[in-house]
């Protein structure tokens, strides 16, 4: 597959501190995605059912050795209100994510996608837990799963062993992106920028790597210290150049759904919105019962974790809605057909 840009150019947009140079990327990248899904953001429904995690990686405020935060696990009642809530407000997408906690078995996942299933038959149903066996993610997708988040964090193998405890693997990670892919699901990668010993030539494997793995989603944010970890000493990522890592992704893989990430607004006031205007196009907001929301905290000062589900919901839409976005509460599938005929439209 040839690409758009060549690595020199890739590393100059990845580098540049050109506020013209950048406005003229994120110009480009709008036009891009407006040609695939016009102004429309769309609504995900954010569940964080667990924060237990038997991994220990450096950077997350959950990771197993966390021992000053407070541990919960939602109940599969909790997990369905939660839903039943969303719907309510509209929502056609439930995003499921915990930690990779080992009280929630195959069975149980199972469980609880066939539940959700069950009561919401036209919703989409999105997994965010982890590495497991391909036997697992089949039995997941046969149960009613149609996506899987799963970031790769990086795509470098020395930057990823900076990163992550020996027992935790990059090929592994990879390989369970393909597995996924390959069963069906809809599948998003993604990764941090300006996280510890972090080069300018990992951004840019980064960008090659989903450029290979065709995702149809890619998850990007900003780097943020959890003072709990032993990166939380560390300087958080840039704010600017994670907007531009969201316009080259959006560049190079045109149909993606690429979130406007919570931790871009915890880190600028206006950071999803931002986001928005760099070619992203979907927002998760929370629908976690407010007890836990501060609970799930991978990183520090995470914002909208005291309102209720229905105000946040409002909230988001007034401010995308001010940048001129159209808020779209309907699945929001990867595009997989055609661009939009915008003279037969205007036709109609």
């Amino acid at each position: 597959m040839s690409s758009r840009f060549s690595d020199a150019e890739l590393l100059h947009y990845i580098t540049t501190e050109e506020t013209g140079v950048a406005e003229k990327l994120f110009a480009e990248a709008r036009k891009v995605r407006e040609e695939y899904y016009r102004t429309d953001v769309y609504f995900r429904g954010l569940i964080e059912f667990t924060n237990y995690c038997k991994n220990d990686c450096f950077y997350c405020g959950i990771r197993a050795g966390n021992q000053s935060i407070e541990r919960y696990r939602l109940t599969l009642e909790q997990i369905l209100n939660s839903c039943r809530v969303g719907d309510l407000l509209g929502y056609q997408t439930f995003v499921l994510q915990g930690g990779e906690d080992p009280y929630f078995t195959d069975e149980r996942i199972l469980e609880i996608v066939e539940n959700i299933r069950k009561t919401y038959p036209d919703h989409a149903i999105t997994l965010s837990i982890g590495e497991r066996s391909r036997e697992s993610y089949e039995a997941f997708f046969r149960a009613g799963a149609n996506r899987y988040l799963l970031r790769h964090e990086t795509a470098n193998e020395e930057h990823y062993q900076k990163m992550h405890p020996r027992s935790m693997s990059l090929q592994n990670r990879k390989q369970c992106l393909y597995d996924l892919k390959d069963i069906g699901y809809q599948v998003g990668a993604g990764f941090m920028v300006g996280t510890p010993f972090q080069t300018q030539e990992n951004l840019l494997e980064d960008l090659r790597f989903i450029e290979e793995l065709q995702p149809h989603m890619v998850g990007i944010g900003p780097f943020i210290p959890q003072a709990s970890t032993p990166f939380g000493s560390y300087p958080q990522g840039s704010f600017e150049q994670t907007l531009r890592m969201v316009a080259l992704t959006r560049l190079l893989l045109p149909r993606a759904l690429i979130p406007a990430t919570t931790a871009l607004g915890t880190i600028s006031p206006e950071g999803r919105e931002r986001g928005l205007m760099a070619g992203a196009n979907v927002v998760m907001p929370n629908l976690s019962p407010k007890a836990v929301r501060k609970l799930y905290a991978l990183y520090d000062n995470k914002i909208c974790t005291g309102d209720e589900a229905a105000e946040c919901r409002l909230c988001m839409e007034g401010r995308i809605r001010n940048f001129g976005f159209v808020p779209n509460m309907c699945r929001g599938d990867f595009k997989e057909s055609r661009k939009i005929n915008r003279k037969v439209e205007e036709v109609e």
